[in-house]
């Protein structure tokens, strides 16, 4: 006998409760391998460990993450999305002025990165914890995702902009800011500026006759 109709249709709402039943497994998970690093390397943490203090079977974690590796650039990801809001913002509150725009978003990216926990449990990582690697060597996954992210904002911003020349924008910037987040020289307030003078030129050329969104 056929099974009726209404046992098998999905609706809205039940894909709606399982994204977000899927996400709080994904937080809880991230949030459980955020603990086991207290004091400790990426490398002495175990995914039985993380998963026995978010309280799921070890297969449960592989499920949702594959492996370390991916687990370990999700949770980098993230941390990485407070550093990500606070640069939204700066970028929204000087969207008439591009150039003042990308430094505030710089400097305020730097300065978080000066005191946050999670960046200096990396930096403290002498390239044997493991997690290092995720910021330098291994870091494809975390620039695509951030560069997204910034070219996404310059967008809304500022429309008419050449969206390759954008993305190429938002690349640099990103790959720029974590170099120096990873090996500083100077104050985030000086090197903010010193990135966007540099850059300058490349920024007013690619802004030339975009529309500039009005503040809201």
């Amino acid at each position: 006998m056929p099974t009726p109709a209404s046992a098998t249709t999905e609706t809205p709402g039940d894909s709606t409760y399982r994204g977000a039943v899927k996400q709080l497994l994904r937080e809880r998970l991230l949030d459980a391998a955020r603990e086991q690093l207290r004091g400790r390397a990426w490398t002495q943490v175990t995914m039985a460990e993380i998963a026995a203090s978010a309280g799921v079977s070890r297969q449960t974690l592989y499920n949702e993450f594959g492996n370390r590796e991916e687990l370990g650039q999700a949770l980098v990801i993230r941390e990485g999305s407070r550093f990500m809001d606070a640069v939204e913002r700066a970028i929204g509150e000087h969207a008439d002025d591009p150039l003042a725009a990308l430094t505030a978003a710089l400097e305020r990216f730097l300065t978080i990165a000066t005191t946050d926990p999670f960046v200096r449990l990396l930096l403290d990582d002498d390239g044997t914890g493991g997690l290092l690697p995720l910021v330098t060597t291994q870091s494809r996954p975390l620039l695509d995702w951030a560069s997204k992210r910034v070219a996404g904002t310059i967008h809304v911003h500022w429309s008419g902009a050449v969206p390759a020349d954008v993305q190429v924008l938002a690349d640099t910037l990103v790959r720029l800011a974590i170099s120096h987040v990873t090996a500083p020289r100077h104050r985030p307030t000086q090197t903010a500026a010193i990135i966007t003078q540099l850059l300058a030129p490349s920024i007013e050329r690619m802004l030339d006759g975009a529309e500039m969104a009005s503040p809201s």
